[in-house]
């Protein structure tokens, strides 16, 4: 009797330690193999339509975490060869044609399983603005081309529109602080957490066709027009805002042309002292006065060929240029220029697109003194096209007679326009990326319109998919319960032991 019980309980201890250790087994196994699985990345596309030229920006993120800080990152950056989409109002199946070389190469970097899932948008800016206030119907009659040849792709399109002013600066703001941790981090605590002490950063944008500055001000804003509201990680930001629409440096350029044109004692002769000297071309007054930012006098001959001659001299030019703005405010109140509201700016600022690649031409772009910025820019303006065309061999034609006219414009713009000065400067951060990330507005865009910045502070990351948390804890569970059982098996067998021996 007491040999068979003792049989009995080995045996039944020992199938119980079988299984158990069957389920510890079947434990590792899953969580071995959820470790091994590659993470699935998402992915998003979003079309830069500037004034001048095109983007496409590829962005991707793992699906198995919470969105955050540094999760989004930026695969591919395709520039659409042509013009920007605005330039063709009387060609709309053109703009739509120009676009599938860079859908092709997304098509190639995105699973194919995947591109149906695929968010794809296309934004518009200040070229399409100047459109549609020029014509409404051929402002139409490019988008539809545009969402025709994009909607022939297998991706999940989304719609195309213009931004406004507002919008492009604000969603230029998140793609900065974004980008730079300043809204939300993943501490060492492995949650996420709204930075203490850490101040937002301000955003200074200039396109082909307008600028845009943004940042938190000090002071209570007054004009609600330059007002922008967002809850970002649960925490409120109250931002300023303001985009001015023909204040983009292509048009900028072209109006300083337009006043010189305009001043010129005759009527056939410009002379330009932003271009070095030397420099010589004929233009034609309907290519002068193509765009609703400049205004003609009168009713020009189209045909009239006017020859324009650079002289080379930096305070004429810095001149001209601050006669395209008008600086005064008003009593009691304080604006950046054209009589627009803006409070004193504050914090750092980060300075993108235009700004950056004119004064990186220049090469200064590494936090130098505005002592030093102005010192260069009259240095390099004084230049002659002979000695500017030796010493930058390689560069466009356009963009080398543009150069001096583009930094002073910039200079202008940051100093007189956005009222930073000598403390201020040191302020400002000259840069095209973050993380191998293109600065500008496509990021913020596409972080809001995926809904992948929540009003509320995510929850921390979890390694596991919710599936295999659920299937780790019926294992978990079921070993317990055998633990419960050999325990019992071992005392009933202590027990019995006991009773055979007395």
């Amino acid at each position: 009797m007491q040999t068979r019980l003792l049989r009995v309980v080995g045996w039944s201890s020992a199938a119980v330690l079988g299984v158990l250790g069957v389920a510890v087994f079947l434990l590792v196994l899953t969580l071995a193999k959820d470790a091994a699985l590659p993470t699935r990345n998402k992915y998003g596309l979003v079309f830069d339509a500037g004034s001048t030229h095109t983007a496409l920006y590829i962005y991707q993120w793992p699906t198995d975490k919470e969105n955050g800080t540094g999760i989004v990152s930026q695969v591919e950056a395709c520039t659409v060869s042509g013009p920007g989409i605005s330039s063709y109002a009387d060609n709309p199946a053109g703009a739509g044609a120009s676009l599938k070389p860079c859908l092709d190469k997304a098509m190639k970097i995105i699973p194919a399983e995947q591109q149906r899932e695929t968010p794809t948008y296309l934004g518009a800016t200040a070229g399409m603005r100047l459109l549609r206030e020029q014509n409404s119907t051929k402002a139409e009659r490019v988008f539809a081309e545009v969402a025709k040849a994009i909607g022939e792709y297998p991706v999940d399109f989304r719609g195309a529109r213009i931004l406004t002013g507002n919008e492009e600066g604000s969603f230029g703001w998140i793609t900065v602080n974004y980008l730079l941790e300043t809204l939300v981090k993943f501490s060492f605590a492995e949650k996420w957490e709204h930075p203490r002490d850490t101040e937002v950063l301000g955003a200074l944008d200039l396109g082909g066709a307008s600028t845009q500055i943004t940042f938190q001000p000090e002071v209570t804003i007054e004009d609600k027009n330059t007002s922008v509201f967002f809850r970002l990680y649960g925490t409120n930001y109250s931002l300023y805002t303001h985009s001015y629409l023909c204040y983009g440096q292509t048009q900028a350029l072209k109006m300083l042309l337009a006043a010189l044109h305009q001043g010129s004692p005759s009527p056939q002769q410009i002379s330009h002292p932003c271009y070095p000297k030397g420099y010589r071309e004929n233009i034609t007054t309907a290519d002068l006065y193509n765009s609703p930012c400049v205004r003609a006098p009168s009713t020009p001959s189209p045909a009239q060929v006017l020859t324009v001659t650079g002289t080379g001299d930096p305070p004429a030019c810095s001149t001209a240029i601050q006669k395209l703005f008008n600086f005064s405010c008003g009593a009691n109140r304080t604006c950046g220029f054209n009589g627009v509201y803006q409070p004193p700016v504050r914090g750092q600022f980060f300075a993108f697109s235009g700004l950056y690649h004119n004064f990186h031409f220049l090469n200064l772009t590494g936090g130098q003194s505005l002592t030093s910025v102005n010192a260069t820019i009259g240095q390099f303006c004084t230049s002659s096209w002979e000695k500017v065309q030796k010493e930058f061999p390689t560069m466009d034609r356009t963009h080398l007679r543009d150069a001096c006219a583009a930094s002073s414009y910039t200079l202008t713009l940051l100093l007189q326009g956005y009222k930073f000065n000598h403390t201020t400067w040191l302020n400002i951060h000259f840069v095209p990326q973050v993380a191998n990330v293109d600065m500008g507005w496509t990021l913020g865009y596409m972080l809001n319109l995926t809904n992948m910045i929540p009003s509320e502070t995510p929850q921390r990351v979890v390694g596991l998919q919710r599936s295999n948390w659920i299937a780790a804890t019926v294992l978990l569970a079921v070993m317990l319960i055998l633990i419960f059982c050999l325990l019992t098996v071992i005392c009933c067998q202590k027990n019995s032991s006991g009773y055979e021996s007395l």
